[in-house]
Parts: C-alpha cells; structure tokens; sequence
C-alpha cells in the first residue's frame, strides 16, 4: 500500500523518521501532530510533514492511513477518540513496544477490522524530532499484530504493505502475546537493567568523570524517555518481572563464583556470556 495521505501523531524520534521517510517516497499528503508545537515546526521547516493539524482528531480525519507514534499509554487514550472520526477505509496502526494491551484495547472498542498494531525495531534512546532521521526505518524489522476480528487481517495486510513498500522495512507477522514475552527479554529487560545500573551508580554519589565509555555504553538506554519506559515496563509487568527473576539468579550465580575464587568456572561463564554477544553481529 502507497497512500496518498498519511497522518502521524508524534513527530519524535519514530514518528518523525516515519513521516519524513514517507515524504521521501512520494507521499503527497503527510498530516503531522505532536503535543510539543517546536517538533511540529520542525518537521514542518524540514518537510517531514506538509501540514500540522492542532489535534489529533484533526490529523486522522483526512489520512488513509493514521500512525499513532506516541508512548503506550497515550496511544490507549487516542484509540478511543479517533474510533468515530476515521475516514471510510482508512487503517490505524502504532509503534509500541507492546502490543497485546494495544490490541485488546482496540477490539474492545470495536476497532479491530481497522486496527493492526505495529513495532518498528529501529528505536533509540533520544527522543524529538531532533533524533528522526529519513533513513531510520529503511530495511528494519516491523512486527505486525493482527487482532483477531473478522476482517482484522485486511487491516494488517494494508499496513504491512505500507511498511514495506513505503517505507522499506521489513514485516513480519506475530502473536501479540507472543510479542510481549520475547520483547520482555530482548529490550524491555536490557533497558530496566541499564535503569537499575544508572541507579546504583547514581547511589554511589560518584561524579561524571569517573566513568570510562565502558560504563556510559552500559548505561546508554537510561538516557531514555522515563514516561514511555513506565508505560511499557508496566503494561508488561509481569513477562518483564519474570525475565527479571531469572537475570537476579544469574548475578546471584556471579557473586558465588566471585564469593568462592572460582576462576575456572569465572572464565567460563564470563566466555559463554561474551559467545553469546559476538554471535549476535556475525
């Protein structure tokens, strides 16, 4: 799908590289909204957007196609507001890094033949349309959710279609259950680590010098945005309490290795854990 209109509501980092890249690819008509008015002027003064709506409901009544590109609990509210202002045929989708809360939200409200959630793996820890990039989204993975409703499929296929063909990333389908429990491990968790470590740090009363890059790489995702962080660590509490009982066992593990001056079974764990990560890239 290449709509001719497009509203986007939020114009940081994901929302504004969205719109931008849209614009990019020939999308005529890109309606931007973001609650803070310099973002708005700024994607208006680089052409990420050709217009800017002053509300929500503004943007999505005129647009093919509405992405909701705010934090989870935002994007729950907006859901009810813009269910009776969508223009015939038009989709809804977002950008949360949870989904099943989404989802189940929208079906409640009757939106789930219109409504496919969305999750770009392409986020980072700044946030405002200074941190959107037209090259962001091309060629990362979207997960796409479908709700379950009769005509649910419909919504999802159009919207895996306009990330792919659009904006050139990559769909793939998921189970927003399923989602959930593997986003816990693989971002909801590094990114409540990185909180627990600046934390701990920030306890020590040490000043900024004394930390190398090795540490300020560590703590990289605590400079993230703590409102959106709240809403999803919430929303996810309990596949993220779960992933977080096992990483405990796994310091624990650490402290008695280091308790007993075991440095065969140190090198070992500590070689397994840097296997792991070079694996990653290859």
């Amino acid at each position: 799908m290449h709509p001719s209109s497009l509203a986007v509501i939020g114009l940081g980092a994901i929302g504004g590289s969205l719109a931008w890249q849209a614009r990019l690819a020939g999308v005529g008509r890109v309606i931007g909204y973001s609650p803070v008015p310099a973002e708005g002027v700024q994607a208006l003064e680089t052409g990420a957007v050709t217009e800017l709506a002053h509300l929500p409901v503004q943007a999505a009544r005129e647009a093919e196609i509405v992405v909701l590109a705010v934090p989870p609990q935002a994007t729950l509210e907006l859901l009810g507001s813009l269910a009776s202002v969508l223009a015939p045929g038009a989709v809804l989708t977002d950008v949360c890094s949870v989904k099943e809360p989404i989802i189940r939200h929208a079906v409640a409200l009757g939106m789930g033949d219109r409504f496919a959630g969305g999750h770009p793996l392409a986020g980072t820890h700044q946030t405002g349309f200074l941190s959107a990039s037209p090259e962001r989204l091309r060629g990362c993975v979207v997960y796409i959710c479908e709700t379950g409703t009769a005509a649910g499929h419909r919504a999802a296929a159009a919207v895996a279609s306009f990330w792919e063909n659009t904006l050139e990333a990559s769909p793939v389908l998921i189970d927003p259950a399923a989602h959930d429990r593997q986003l816990a491990w693989t971002s909801h968790l590094p990114q409540a680590v990185a909180y627990v470590l600046a934390k701990v740090l920030a306890d020590r009363g040490l000043g900024g010098v004394s930390f190398g890059r090795g540490a300020k790489d560590t703590m990289r995702l605590a400079g993230s945005n703590p409102e959106l962080w709240a809403d999803i660590l919430l929303l996810n509490r309990s596949a993220v309490i779960e992933a977080l009982e096992q990483t405990q066992a796994g310091l624990e593990e650490l402290q008695q290795l280091l308790s007993n001056e075991e440095r065969g079974a140190l090198l070992q764990f500590c070689n397994l854990a840097r296997g792991f990560r070079v694996g990653i890239d290859r």
